[in-house]
């Protein structure tokens, strides 16, 4: 695995305050706009508080706030990524990647950047925090240990139109299952029973993954790039070690290990346009007087 410079706190700390500009100007529009009620010369009755109010303003800020691609839905407390099927059979090691890297092993080929995926999903109070990496233990750099990957949860669905024309949801473990090795090559079919003669459970066992988060990667004082970004790594089921969510644990890249395969049973057709939506798993802030558990 690459050794790098973990770069999270500078990149949360530009994203804070590329927010905080944008809430500064909203505020400004705001101090010039007239409060419900107020007259003046030209409008003495009062008339102008029949007019639209402006909005809140994170949600100016937000309007103001462009990242190609990523919808941020404060209401829905989840971001939606435009992207499209890329792949509808054979082997993953990838849900989602960017455009034009990875669309041979993924599901899903998003038309947005990793790292504006990343912004938007900080705005509505997501975690993030590391892939699994390897971490120097002395200033020699000579001993290192292993990382395992966190951050907040994330569910993760796919949003299409069905036969009916209707807008429908569906987890991301609707559309992938453990991989049969015959179509793989081993050279032994399965049937689908374990060793007990029992139906097996082949769906992906969860829509959960953690907000890893990335890395930023550069030396000296120029701009340091995202990694996902130059990878394609977005969503991971195997381990890259530069993904922006993953799964809860390190998971390599050859048949013996957890494989999945696209399960098309209900997966649109290659080429649909699609919504990745991302929901954080957000635990509600405590009601004011309440007592603190103990």
């Amino acid at each position: 695995m690459n050794r790098r410079r973990r770069g999270s706190f500078t990149f949360l700390g530009a994203m804070t305050m590329m927010l905080l500009l944008a809430v500064a100007h909203s505020a400004d529009v705001a101090a010039e706009t007239k409060l419900p009620g107020a007259t003046s010369p030209e409008s003495a009755s009062g008339l102008d508080a029949a007019k639209p109010q402006p909005e809140s303003g994170l949600k100016a800020a937000l309007k103001k706030l462009k990242l190609p691609g990523v919808k941020i839905n404060l209401e829905g407390r989840c971001v939606d990524v435009d992207g499209s099927i890329c792949l509808d059979q054979g082997a993953l090691e990838l849900i989602a990647c960017t455009k034009n890297t990875k669309e041979h092993e993924s599901i899903v080929a998003l038309d947005a950047k990793a790292k504006h995926i990343h912004t938007a999903l900080l705005l509505i109070g997501a975690k993030p925090g590391n892939p699994a990496m390897q971490k120097a233990v002395d200033k020699e750099k000579t001993r290192w240990i292993h990382v395992p990957p966190r951050g907040g949860e994330i569910d993760v669905f796919i949003v299409y139109k069905n036969m009916e024309g209707k807008v429908v949801e569906h987890p991301i473990s609707k559309f992938i299952e453990a991989y049969e090795e015959e179509d793989y090559g081993a050279g032994e079919e399965t049937s689908g029973e374990d060793d007990s003669g029992e139906e097996k459970n082949t769906q992906f066992p969860t829509q959960t993954l953690l907000f890893a988060g990335s890395f930023l990667h550069g030396e000296g004082d120029g701009p340091r790039q995202y990694l996902a970004d130059q990878s394609g790594n977005v969503i991971s089921l195997a381990t890259f070690g530069d993904e922006l969510l993953c799964l809860p644990g390190v998971y390599g890249h050859s048949a013996g290990d957890w494989a999945w395969q696209i399960d098309s049973t209900h997966l649109p057709a290659v080429g649909t346009k699609v919504k990745l939506r991302l929901r954080p798993k957000i635990s509600p802030a405590p009601d004011a007087g309440s007592k603190p558990s103990k």
